[in-house]
């Protein structure tokens, strides 16, 4: 396996531009600002950015209504300072995904309204239109409860248009051969910029095939080797992490058989069951959850989670365990979204509980994939309840004790910065918990540390190792001569357990504790018993610390010829 895949080891920061920090003064944050918090960030020691959609739009839908997909939005900035924010990421060694948004457009984009204006014009194909309301229009909305239909007439256009979300959202015919060009001409743009690839939208969507006399739509999977063939040419290590919440058993349609379609994407499966964990202190629904998801190319992988800027989706939970999870984490209906999940950030969700913060995290960079930090969790921030649907938990970075929690000089924040509560920026801001060496911001900075020094979770073959106990989770890893292994109580209460590591004679006798002083070594039975304090958890390296030493240069199934070279 090639060891150039950077994305295999990374730890992914996901912001919005307009959210993180104002340079100018207008209320509104923007590339400057940003480019300003870079040092922050590096010294995060994330790796890649994630960037929300920044692109010209009317801001309907926090961005996700594109007006202009070749453009910065003059409230963040020009072009020009897209530039020079890639060129400091590069100056520090961090990539850059930003969200390929292509599912859809604004209904104020022009392809949109050269479409509605004349039916002659070659972009009256690039949507999706039927002369009468199709039969299954009140069905299939993503936005239950808020949005009504998925079809709208349009009186210029003298026809319904389809559109999966909001009615200011028609979709695009990807179908369309056109459309479909277009694309690509999309994603090659914003390479030349800098940046190493996309995170694409609402993939399923942009794969299926839509029309009034589509009944039940067909997934067209080809096209997501068209978008990877692409990119690899125009560039060779650029990636493509698709938001697909689907079934395991589709997973393999995503990565593709030959490792030919995406490169990453996000482990929603495991996500909704690892909150069920959480919730009930029950790990045997997530161990299911993650042999289901088990199956990938070797050069695929996995984006790992805990909160991200849409609600907590509950859907793929049976409804006992869904009940548990709202129980727990969103029992009032306010905290609830679309009958099927929590709009609440990370934090409060968790009572703002250290103990349980830390377990939550230590899960999310231990399970096989790579991590994914949504903006302000490295600090504990928390929501707004008051703000409407997702907006909750997109409010501005706290930065300091200053005026809106420094994110801005001006009187009159876009959106309002929390500066009330347990959560107000004079309590959680980034200045005051650096100043503490036990604050949850160098926590999470020396949990990310260590994290990037266990390649084994984003690269080697994984075993759970099986407990009397359900609330005590344990994890092994193996890859290249070296092995971690990792142990989670997810209970209020404490734990006191025996195990054995799994590995034959001398390998598992002695395990090396990466984040204190209490190691273990196996009775003469090859028993290891520890006690874990209250959602304790250990990171162990099985062996000793020599083992950079050790690491093999290959991987040992290859040398047996169980598998071709990567």
């Amino acid at each position: 396996m090639i060891d150039d895949l950077w994305y295999k080891n990374g730890v992914i920061y996901c912001l919005s531009v307009g959210s993180y920090m104002d340079a100018n003064g207008d209320g509104i944050g923007d590339f400057k600002g940003l480019l300003r918090r870079l040092d922050y960030l590096h010294g995060l020691g994330i790796t890649t950015i994630w960037l929300m959609p920044f692109q010209t739009s009317p801001g309907r839908d926090d961005g996700y209504d594109i007006a202009d997909y070749y453009s910065v939005d003059p409230r963040y900035g020009t072009l020009g300072d897209f530039v020079e924010f890639t060129h400091g990421c590069k100056q520090r060694g961090i990539r850059v995904i930003i969200d390929l948004v292509v599912n859809h457009t604004s209904d104020q984009h022009q392809w949109f309204k050269e479409a509605r204006r004349d039916k002659s014009s070659p972009y009256r194909d690039w949507y999706v239109w039927s002369d009468k309301k199709p039969a299954g229009a009140n069905k299939g909305m993503v936005f239950p409860g808020v949005q009504k239909s998925t079809w709208t007439r349009d009186k210029e256009a003298g026809a319904y248009y389809f559109h999966r979300f909001y009615d200011f959202q028609p979709d695009l015919n990807t179908s369309n051969p056109h459309v479909q060009a277009e694309i690509l001409k999309i994603m090659g743009f914003w390479i030349q910029l800098g940046v190493s690839g996309f995170r694409m939208d609402a993939v399923p969507f942009v794969i299926a095939t839509k029309g009034a006399k589509v009944k039940k739509p067909v997934e067209q999977y080809d096209m997501l080797r068209a978008f990877r063939e692409f990119l690899q040419w125009r560039q060779g290590d650029a990636i493509i992490l698709a938001e697909a919440n689907v079934l395991p058993e589709t997973d393999m349609e995503y990565f593709g058989r030959d490792a030919d379609r995406m490169h990453m994407m996000f482990n929603f499966h495991v996500n909704q069951h690892l909150f069920y964990a959480l919730a009930s202190a029950d790990s045997r629904p997530l161990g299911k959850a993650l042999k289901a998801t088990k199956p990938r190319p070797a050069s695929a992988q996995w984006g790992l989670f805990l909160r991200n800027h849409d609600e907590l989706d509950l859907g793929r939970l049976t409804k006992a365990q869904r009940d548990a999870v709202f129980k727990s984490f969103g029992p009032d209906k306010d905290m609830q979204l679309y009958d099927r999940g929590i709009r609440r950030r990370l934090a409060p969700m968790l009572g703002g509980d250290r103990r349980r913060l830390e377990l939550a995290y230590s899960l999310m960079c231990t399970l096989p994939g790579t991590p994914v930090i949504r903006y302000g969790d490295e600090i504990a921030m928390g929501d707004d309840l008051s703000l409407p649907e997702r907006n909750c938990a997109r409010t501005p970075m706290q930065w300091s004790t200053e005026p809106h929690g420094g994110f801005t000089k001006s009187d009159k924040p876009a959106c309002p910065v929390i500066d009330t509560g347990p959560y107000g920026y004079p309590h959680v801001n980034v200045a005051k918990q650096r100043r503490d060496p036990n604050s949850m911001l160098n926590w999470t900075e020396r949990i990310v540390r260590m994290r990037k020094e266990v390649p084994e979770v984003g690269w080697g073959d994984f075993a759970i190792i099986a407990t009397r106990d359900p609330a005590v989770f344990i994890m092994r890893y193996d890859w290249r001569n070296n092995s971690v292994l990792f142990v989670h109580n997810l209970d209020e209460k404490p734990r006191e357990i025996a195990f054995a590591t799994g590995l034959s004679g001398e390998a598992g006798a002695h395990l090396i504790n990466l984040l204190a002083e209490d190691h273990s070594h196996a009775d003469k039975r090859g028993q290891h018993r520890i006690v874990l304090e209250p959602y304790g958890y250990r990171w162990y390296r099985v062996g000793g610390l020599d083992y950079l030493l050790k690491r093999s240069d290959i991987d040992g199934n290859t040398v047996r010829g169980n598998k071709h070279p990567g």
